[in-house]
């Protein structure tokens, strides 16, 4: 008979995954829950091995990565970067994907922690609280490319809520909880990016935003002299709410000259809905892209982008979780840089 798992708890109880970790380690959760938690553990003979006190002696080596989504080109790049370096320590990785989704993202944790996998890297979905059973756990953890939220941002968040979001929140939240990360430098590249349209003319700029970066929105305000709200959109992520925010944002906003994405499928979505709105690159809008991926340089005119870089995002991760049992490793910010191509114009 197969041993029971957080995720057998979890539906036995009719509760979530993150539920069952919070009150398994101690974390919040009301009275009622946890008794029937716990009942349900018992029940099912559960035990949580590496949440145990035992977790150091049972380590089995190896390191996890999470990662949103595995076809995103950047995120390939960055797990290359992991794998590389893990590849010359002669230790192996064990690969996720979270769908963006903390939900997601706590059941993988948790099946981490079953496995007694001790170290790993994180694109973090979630907010801060899906972190603490891992870290209780004295698990190494390093964030890679962004950092959690104060609050988790579920699917569907109204608009207005994800525009005010601070950029700052997560930076301070990740202090607290003090975990390393590698980030690349969002804030120097959205504003050489802003700085760049504005030197060719633009004025009205717009932003193509997501829920994953707050610091690039926070960059883009800081930059842009007098914000226009309604030259700020945001979509869920997904690649139809990308595509539906672009082309909403051309045709609410005809008089915008330039927009700036602030990633790939941001990206993508804004020269699809350019393209069926018969606006032309860089004639009628200038386009910047966030994040540097094959198909820009063939995009007709090919894209101007903020390359930011992957790989070492993620080899520089390894080498942090790696080093983390000799010494308390630093975060590290890594330059971006703006590469022009024919996307951009001056402004008529």
């Amino acid at each position: 008979m197969n041993r029971a798992t957080i995720k057998d708890v979890a539906e036995a109880a009719g509760v979530g995954v993150a539920t069952v970790s919070r009150v398994l380690s101690g974390g919040s959760a009301s009275a009622a829950t946890r008794e029937r938690v716990l009942a349900v553990a018992a029940q099912l003979d559960y035990r949580p091995s590496a949440l145990g006190r035992n977790l150091r002696q049972r380590r089995t080596g190896g390191i996890g990565l999470l990662v949103p989504d595995l076809t995103d080109t950047f995120y390939g790049q960055l797990a290359e970067g992991v794998l590389a370096c893990a590849r010359s320590a002669g230790e192996p990785v064990l690969l996720g994907s979270t769908a963006d989704d903390p939900e997601q993202e706590t059941e993988a944790i948790g099946m981490l922690l079953e496995q007694s996998v001790d170290r790993l890297i994180a694109v973090p979905s979630g907010g801060a609280d899906t972190w603490g059973p891992a870290l209780r756990a004295d698990m190494t953890v390093v964030f890679a490319d962004r950092l959690p939220l104060i609050s988790p941002e579920p699917a569907g968040t109204p608009l207005d809520d994800l525009q005010a979001l601070d950029g700052l929140r997560p930076v301070r939240q990740a202090a607290r909880l003090d975990v390393p990360s590698v980030l690349a430098d969002d804030r120097s590249g959205v504003r050489t990016a802003v700085q760049y349209l504005r030197a060719l003319g633009h004025r009205r700029i717009a932003y193509l935003g997501g829920p994953a970066n707050p610091r690039r929105v926070a960059a883009f305000r800081e930059t842009v002299a007098s914000v226009d709200e309604e030259l700020i959109v945001f979509s869920d992520g997904s690649r139809d709410s990308a595509y539906a925010a672009a082309s909403g944002l051309f045709q609410t906003r005809p008089d915008l000259t330039a927009v700036l994405a602030g990633g790939n499928v941001l990206g993508e979505a804004a020269v699809l809905a350019a393209r069926e709105l018969d606006l032309r690159v860089p004639q009628d809008v200038s386009l910047i892209m966030y994040d540097d991926v094959p198909w820009a340089e063939l995009c007709s005119p090919p894209l101007t982008v903020i390359a930011q870089p992957g790989h070492d995002i993620g080899y520089r991760a390894a080498e942090l979780v790696l080093r983390a049992g000799t010494r308390k490793p630093r975060s590290v910010v890594l330059p971006t840089e703006l590469i022009v191509r024919g996307s951009c114009g001056p402004h008529r």
